[in-house]
Order: structure tokens, then C-alpha cells, then sequence
């Protein structure tokens, strides 16, 4: 049985690591590149860097803060945010990422998923998803539907068939953030994350709402998730990496031990 992964996720603005609830309300919590190597000495498999403001401000991603990240940690790690353009997503792969996470642009130009397959493999392409819960379900029929921008935009796409036409594209990862859960630390969104993990063939990664070590246990056994991403329960300093795992462990969950 696979090992689940559990990765810590920076979201950062003007060179701080921020979070928010339901993408509102951000408050600076610290510096990113210190954050990234606590994290990655405490024993996360992986990590993710969102610039969430590089979009909005129609910039390109922070590339020096990547290749900050990259000399100081010796762990895989993901970026998103300020990606238009395959040559940006080669220019964060050469920084040192090893993953690059696509959203908006995705649902706007779904073959850059392709392009940037062909380009550099699918294991490296993540198409980052932002649903949120509907009751139109005549165009939902998951009763899902994808938002952009932050939850700003919503799309009128389903979103099972989005997932399902990103792996046909190439995607090689998916992560579901539920807009509704985020930041809210009341649980994984169990029902989409479990419905997406059972329509496709590629690793599925759970994201919003993680709060105590008991949610993932429930999004990994129930939802059969590969990877979970955590931020508040971590960022406040209630819980450390080596807590939740040795929770995990005690759960039943194939986790990996690294210390």
C-alpha cells in the first residue's frame, strides 16, 4: 500500500506566508523560506507555495523566493500562482520546483495542462481546483462547480468532469481545495474528494478544512485521498508534523516516518 503524503501549504503575499478563512480576511504569519525548512526538518513529505497575489497583480511568480526554497530544503515541492504561459512553468521548474500547480489558467486554456505534459511530463503538472458546493445540478451533476479567482468567478463547470478532462489532458495530480471548507478546520471535504479519487487513475490531494489529526485519518481512509494539505492547524502551532504522523500511525495510516 502506498504511503499517504502530508504537505504543509505556504501561501504567500508580499513575502509573507498568510492565511485566511475562505479566502477572506489574510493575516501574515511569517517569513517563507524559515517556515519551509521548520516544516521540511519536522518531517513533511512535500511542500506547496502559492504566490496568491501574483495573478490579481498581473506579475509573474517571485522566481528568487523559489530558488530560495530549492537551496534550502531537500524535499519535493510544488509552486502555483503567476503561471500564464508554458515558459513560466519552465522557468519555476529550472528554479528548482518540482511540481507546477495550475488553476485559473487551466479552466481558461485547458491545454496548457497538455503543453505542459508534453513538455515536461505529466509528474510534474497539478491542476489546482477551487469547487464549491451547488444546488445547480443540472449543469453540477456532481452538485460542485468550479470556481476561479479566488472564488471571485464561478464557471458553470461541473466539477467531476473538470478532473476527469484534466487527467485526459495530462494532469498528473489533482488537488481539491473546497472553497467551503478553507480555513475553517471542521473537516475535509469528504464527499468530492472521495467522488474524484474514484474517477480517476491519478493522485488525488485533499485541501481545506484539515483542523485535528483525526481529518485526515478521514480523508485518507474514507475518501481514499493520496495526500492531504494542512496550513492552519500547523501555521498556529497546535499541532507539529510529527504529531499528526504518529496519530496517523496510530489511526492505521500507511504514513512515512522521517525522523
Amino acid at each position: 500500500m502506498l504511503t499517504k503524503r502530508i504537505i504543509p501549504c505556504l501561501d504567500v503575499r508580499n513575502k509573507k506566508v498568510t492565511k485566511g478563512v475562505k479566502f477572506q480576511n489574510n493575516v501574515d504569519l511569517g517569513d517563507p523560506i524559515e517556515m519551509a525548512v521548520a516544516y521540511s526538518d519536522g518531517g513533511c513529505d512535500e511542500l506547496v507555495f502559492y504566490d496568491i497575489t501574483a495573478s490579481a497583480e498581473g506579475r509573474p511568480i517571485d522566481i528568487e523566493m523559489v530558488q530560495d526554497v530549492a537551496r534550502n530544503i531537500r524535499i519535493p515541492f510544488a509552486v502555483g500562482g503567476g503561471i500564464s504561459k508554458l515558459d513560466d512553468m519552465y522557468r519555476v521548474l529550472l528554479a528548482g520546483a518540482e511540481k507546477v500547480s495550475v488553476n485559473s489558467l487551466a479552466v481558461k486554456q485547458p491545454d496548457i495542462i497538455a503543453e505542459g505534459a508534453k513538455a515536461f511530463g505529466s509528474q510534474c503538472i497539478v491542476l489546482g481546483m477551487d469547487p464549491v458546493k451547488t444546488e445547480d445540478t443540472e449543469a453540477c451533476p456532481s452538485g460542485y462547480e468550479i470556481t476561479v479567482r479566488g472564488f471571485r468567478e464561478r464557471t458553470g463547470m461541473d466539477a467531476l468532469a473538470w478532473a476527469m478532462r484534466a487527467e485526459e489532458l495530462g494532469a498528473g495530480e489533482i488537488v481539491v481545495n473546497s472553497v467551503d471548507a478553507d480555513g475553517t478546520r471542521d473537516g475535509f471535504e469528504l464527499e468530492l474528494t472521495g467522488l474524484i479519487a474514484r474517477h480517476v487513475g491519478i493522485p488525488v490531494v485533499a485541501s481545506g478544512g484539515g483542523g485535528v489529526p483525526r481529518h485526515l485519518a478521514d480523508v485518507f481512509q474514507q475518501a481514499h485521498a493520496d495526500a492531504a494539505i494542512i496550513a492552519s492547524m500547523i501555521h498556529t502551532g497546535e499541532y507539529t508534523i510529527r504529531q499528526i504522523k504518529d496519530e496517523l500511525i496510530a489511526a492505521d495510516v500507511p504514513i512515512r516516518k522521517k525522523w
